[in-house]
């Protein structure tokens, strides 16, 4: 089985590039746990609720995983939680980033803000450019100091969506 988790600020198409990903190689896609808990509970998300949607996020991860496909596709994992977490409430439950850690991740496509618009959705809250540069920054620091598989994708929508394909085309060629 083959991991590939789409990463990166709100609005840079990871849902999008994930449903493309799995339309054209097949496989499985594992949804962000978050939007499913912000749905249900009909409120503003708390530092104490971060264990449950890590919980989750780690649940839906866990039943995909034990399906064993040959290609599984993670719309989020973790790290989101772990940034998001640090980012709106300066603090993050100690046991996440071992937890991320713990796990193998063969590839990350990491998606840049620059050359899409932001969409409100209702659930997001970074508009504006800059904040959306500085998690995609965070993110990549994440990855270059775990030393995890990345691959940076940007421009417009038929530019990441050509970019996502060859990579997850090399990697399954591997």
């Amino acid at each position: 089985m083959k991991v590939v988790v789409l990463t990166g600020p709100e609005s840079s198409g990871k849902s999008w590039l994930a449903a493309r990903l799995q339309a054209r190689f097949g496989g499985r896609v594992v949804d962000e746990y978050v939007r499913h808990f912000i749905d249900t509970q009909a409120r503003d998300t708390t530092y104490a609720d971060i264990p449950a949607i890590a919980e989750g996020q780690l649940a839906w991860e866990d039943a995909a995983r034990a399906e064993a496909p040959s290609l599984l596709l993670l719309d989020t994992h973790l790290l989101s939680n772990l940034l998001w977490s640090r980012l709106l409430f300066g603090a993050c439950p100690a046991w996440i980033e071992p937890a991320l850690l713990a796990r193998r991740y063969d590839l990350h496509l990491l998606l840049s803000p620059d050359g899409v618009s932001w969409i409100d959705d209702g659930q997001r809250c970074q508009p504006g450019l800059d904040e959306r540069q500085a998690f995609h920054r965070a993110c990549k620091d994440w990855l270059l100091r775990h030393g995890q598989p990345f691959q940076e994708i940007g421009g417009d929508w038929p530019d990441r969506q050509r970019q996502a394909f060859d990579a997850v085309e090399r990697l399954l060629a591997e």
